[in-house]
């Protein structure tokens, strides 16, 4: 008899890691807790722990959707973006390109789809042809008791604030084309970036060429591994979050800093204009002429600005952890219900 599920819980820091980690807080089922980045012997040990298992298994990203091969019962997926099939990878090897088809079976295959915003539910039914019935849309939460207005100042002048790596598609390079373009009207500006680079060495080499290029150097400050609160910190402090990202499932940055009173500039595309709603400020990502007129606006239109800090708060209120938990919850019963 199939009770509740067992939910795997990845361990390491990244958006992906902290949704099965926060919905585990919350949720009373069994947990089996693994790395995401597996070698072969912990991969074939945790899909046996898997196979062992009699109830309803939940993977918590969609490259955990490879252990469906091994799973016997009903089991619940969670697709936090499709990357791979708008913009692909620049080199994939032998491997990734088997594992990622392995990656669409266990999709396919799963009794059923959590996506984390509309977007990516919509990429599900284009690219995978999977039903709607089978896909429910619930969104990623923020620990609002981290994330929320403080009163600092970390920097002694002016600061637009990114988050996130330097893949390619984060569009670093016109954001520093865009910030540039506001260094004559602004001399104290400074462009905040806190993240790691990624995924490869080359992302930092690239964004060091393209700053040097730019005459940036000395006005982009890097802060790479710092805590959720003094991450919430630089939110506060900021004069606003620039987000120009090219694609994205979720787009945690805007949520936080929104929920920090952070005005937020993002793009037109993909999940973001869905998260930040009729808070934020959305362009082109393409255009480096709008993305520098909107940071332009927000910094010198102060009733602009009050508005964008009100319209976020409450926005940001609209995504909680909580909330997300009770509908994961239904998704299970459903699932267990048949």
């Amino acid at each position: 008899m199939l009770r509740m599920p067992v939910l795997i819980v990845t361990t390491e820091k990244s958006g992906l890691d902290r949704y099965s980690q926060e919905i585990a807080k919350r949720l009373d089922v069994k947990k089996i807790e693994s790395r995401r980045y597996l070698s072969l012997i912990e991969a074939y040990r945790l899909s046996r722990l898997i196979r062992s298992q009699d109830d309803i298994v939940h993977l918590p990203n969609q490259n955990f959707a490879r252990f469906a091969l091994f799973i016997k019962n009903p089991y619940i997926v969670t697709v936090h973006d499709l990357i791979r099939f708008s913009l692909g990878f620049a080199q994939e090897t032998i491997t990734e390109k088997i594992l990622l088809k392995l990656d669409i079976r266990g999709i396919k295959r799963a009794s059923h789809i959590i996506a984390v915003s509309k977007h990516t539910q919509n990429d599900l039914i284009q690219y995978l042809k999977i039903p709607d019935g089978r896909i429910s849309v619930i969104y990623n939460g923020i620990d609002h008791s981290i994330f929320k207005p403080y009163t600092v100042k970390l920097l002694d002048k002016p600061y637009i604030l990114y988050v996130g790596s330097e893949r390619p598609r984060k569009n670093l390079s016109r954001l520093f084309e865009a910030f540039a373009k506001l260094k004559g009207e602004f001399p104290e500006l400074k462009l905040v970036k806190v993240g790691i680079s990624g995924r490869s060495k080359e992302y930092r080499k690239e964004t060091m060429r393209m700053l040097n290029s730019l005459g940036l150097t000395g006005d982009v400050i890097f802060v790479e591994y710092i805590t959720e609160l003094d991450l919430a910190y630089y939110y506060s402090s900021a004069a606003l979050l620039a987000f120009p990202s090219l694609y994205e499932g979720f787009g945690f940055p805007l949520l936080e800093a929104m929920a920090c009173g952070c005005p937020v500039v993002t793009s037109n595309t993909s999940s973001l204009p869905e998260i930040v709603g009729e808070a934020g400020i959305t362009v082109n990502p393409y255009d480096t002429d709008s993305l520098a007129q909107a940071m332009r606006q927000v910094l010198t239109d102060n009733k602009l600005r009050d508005d964008m800090v009100r319209k976020g708060l409450e926005q940001a209120k609209r995504f909680s952890w909580e909330k997300a938990a009770r509908e994961t919850l239904e998704v299970y019963n459903k699932v267990a219900g048949g």
